[in-house]
């Protein structure tokens, strides 16, 4: 249990009104000291995308290619499965969905879903080169060179057995080919409709960091296609950059269902469009009731317009109710068109018509005309707003989030957790860059702040649970790894009883040796807002059973492996939480340390910054199971540049075009990783660290 979570929780019992909350003739929200967050995992590795099953247990997943799984009733958190993933850039494990009828009715529908990518034969680096990096894809050649990071992000389906994802059972469903080798925008989030349909969103698989922080439509034939935008979000005949919107038949196979953009058989199109235009719909969701989608559109880094360039960066939030085209890489809104600009000569042609917009692009496979460009609903920069001055300043990270679906029996009884009325039927927004959450009544037309008190350290998933709750992923301060502040939890309305959920604090005196292992435990620091009587359950040794009601406890391993010892605390209304320690008996977790370069050193972008890992683990160390990543650091987010092999080596930096590194908040940030082979049947263990790098030009 992080302090922070701890102070959240306990402060929000102070009576706060939302600024800015009460409209004349509208009501107030419910005072933040109404609801309490709760943790349930935090340690979730790198957080992408959670799903909550029908009996509140929760899934979420990490890039690295996990799927965890956190059971309210034991307060454990359990490996669902791990799948081999490729990463390189911002690939991996993305997204997680359930199928819509999953544990309803009769018919067996216990389908997972999952978005990510194999590894395919996909280059490589090679450990043995460590002055070359084989796993980064040319800027420049000729296709052949570019042939080899030809890649895809799958889209399937994997039953689910009781506790595990079984991966034995893929279906695959489809795939999106993408360029790999090189950054960025391959999220991709899952949603269905009343009627069963699958929506896919898809990113650009666009390069942004070499058109000046405008759009990257670089049309040099000697230019790796990813720095094109035209060849996937403008491209009729592509599936990125895109809302996708499918039916799924029994055996995994598609369909396509009436009203997407295109109708089947159209020459130069993909019939399964949906929304098209899009630059990374990082997130969206489903309003099953009403029918609409919702979707969050992240915006390019130019933070002023030029009149030979086109408008500043803006992030979009759009109600899609009918398939349409949202302008990227053409238009910034409807109203906000680019310009059209020549990357081999440097000179601006004219504005784009967002009324008809024209692909001219080599690499386009689709239409020449494309569908008018519709305009959002919400817009904003990174300054004030104009029209939406409630969304504040800063970074741009817009997220979709759910519209809650109130059900009165979900507040009823001594422990109900589900939200009021109020917010019924009211889409929740959230900033992953400003750390925030809104509500968006009358569909962006009155904003408010939703529990403005509370800590939303860089959300990454929001959803409501069949219990009314709202559950939070965390991604937390840092760049591609488990950062500190990184956590699932979730957030109970309270204010039909006023009881707090008691927060569990444990230690540990050791977390790891050999057997027979001795380990003393306590729960200093657990608390109980309302003062209540706390009762503690201790398991020790993760079987599900209680060992020990007492405050404090010891406990002896005698068999190797890992053990997540849970402390649940309760009061006496039956409310209660749960934290663990993990305890690794026979195996101990690998020490990384970055020996070069070290932090706060000085470089400029476009250096060749040399790099030295030392690892320390009680197995002989392998130094080609050694990463590092480079990640171009802008304010609280990152972009994953490359990465490298091995315990020594070089990485070529990046320049980011658009920024100036005097006044833009830039960084490049080294990130060493390195997983042990596992030892006596025991898991591998994974551990890393990073350094952040201060740019002089």
């Amino acid at each position: 249990m992080s302090a922070r979570t701890a102070i959240a929780a306990l402060t929000a019992a102070a009576i706060l009104m939302p600024a800015g909350a009460a409209q004349a003739g509208a009501a107030a929200p419910p005072p933040d000291s109404q609801f309490q967050k709760v943790t349930l995992n935090d340690n979730p590795g790198e957080p992408m995308d959670l799903a909550v099953l029908p009996d509140s247990r929760v899934l979420h997943t990490t890039r690295k290619g996990e799927v965890w799984l956190h059971d309210p009733k034991t307060g454990l958190n359990t490996l669902a499965a791990r799948l081999d993933v490729y990463q390189h850039d911002e690939e991996g494990l993305q997204s997680i969905a359930l199928s819509p009828g999953f544990g309803k009715g009769s018919k067996k529908d216990d389908w997972v879903y999952l978005y990510y990518s194999p590894p395919l034969d996909t280059p490589v680096d090679d450990p043995a080169t460590p002055d070359v990096n084989e796993g980064d894809a040319p800027f420049t050649g000729t296709p052949a060179d570019f042939a080899p990071f030809k890649g895809l992000i799958r889209l399937s389906r994997f039953r689910w057995g009781g506790t595990t994802v079984d991966l034995r059972t893929e279906q695959r469903i489809l795939d999106v080919p993408v360029d790999r080798g090189i950054c960025c925008h391959v999220g991709g989030d899952i949603v269905f409709d009343a009627a069963g349909n699958l929506y896919l969103s898809t990113g650009d698989d666009t390069n942004p960091f070499q058109s000046d922080g405008f759009t990257p439509i670089d049309e040099r034939a000697e230019r790796n296609p990813a720095f094109d935008a035209q060849r996937s979000a403008g491209n009729t005949n592509d599936l990125r950059g895109k809302i996708l919107r499918i039916s799924v038949r029994d055996n995994g196979s598609y369909t396509v269902p009436r009203g997407n953009l295109f109708r089947p058989g159209t020459a130069g199109t993909r019939p399964e469009i949906y929304a098209m235009g899009l630059r990374n719909p990082f997130r969206i969701e489903l309003n099953r009731r009403t029918g609409e989608l919702y979707v969050a559109d992240y915006s390019p880094d130019q933070q002023e317009a030029d009149p030979a360039r086109g408008p500043a960066g803006h992030g979009k939030w759009t109600v899609v109710r009918k398939a349409g085209n949202y302008g990227w890489p053409y238009c910034a809104t409807a109203r906000l068109p680019y310009v059209d600009y020549d990357f081999a000569t440097g000179a601006s042609g004219a504005t784009f018509d967002c009324a008809a917009p024209v692909n001219e692009s080599p690499r386009n496979t689709g239409l020449r005309r494309l569908p008018p460009v519709v305009q959002p609903d919400v817009w904003y920069s990174y300054g004030p707003s104009a029209e939406f001055p409630e969304l504040g300043t800063g970074g741009i990270g817009p997220m979709a989030g759910p519209a809650y679906d109130f059900d009165p029996a979900d507040t009823r009884g001594r422990t109900a957790v589900g939200w009021p009325k109020y917010y019924d039927g009211v889409p929740l927004f959230y900033e992953w860059t400003r750390d925030y959450v809104k509500a968006f009544h009358d569909n962006g037309r009155r904003i408010e702040p939703v529990l403005p008190s509370f800590v939303f350290d860089n959300p990454m998933d929001l959803e409501f649970g069949p219990d009314g709750a709202l559950y939070v992923l965390e991604y937390g301060d840092g760049f591609f790894s488990e950062n500190p502040d990184a956590q699932l939890a979730r957030v109970d309305y309270i204010g039909n009883t006023g009881n707090h959920t008691p927060i569990p604090a444990a230690q540990a005196s050791v977390t790891n040796g050999l057997a027979p292992l001795t380990v003393s435990f306590t729960s200093t620091g657990t608390a109980d807002a309302d003062g209540d009587r706390i009762r503690y359950a201790w398991d020790f040794n993760a079987d599900g059973r209680v060992d020990s009601r007492d405050p404090s406890g010891a406990y002896t391993y005698t068999q190797n492996g890992i053990y997540d010892a849970t402390l649940r605390v309760s009061d006496p209304s039956g409310r209660s939480a749960a934290t663990s320690v993990r305890i690794v008996v026979g195996n101990a977790a690998p020490v990384v340390e970055l020996v070069r370069p070290v932090a706060g050193q000085p470089f400029s972008f476009g250096d060749v910054v040399e790099f030295e890992v030392r690892v320390t683990d009680d197995q002989p160390v392998d130094c080609a199971n050694v990463t590092v990543d480079y990640i171009l650091g802008h304010d609280d987010h990152g972009h994953p540049q490359t990465t490298a092999r091995g315990c020594t080596g070089s990485i070529q930096t990046t320049e980011p075009s658009g920024h100036d590194p005097e006044t833009d908040e830039l960084t490049g940030v080294f990130v060493a990783t390195y997983t042990d082979p596992g030892t006596g049947g025991l898991p591998p263990l994974t551990s890393s660290t990073q350094v952040v790098l201060e740019p002089t030009s």
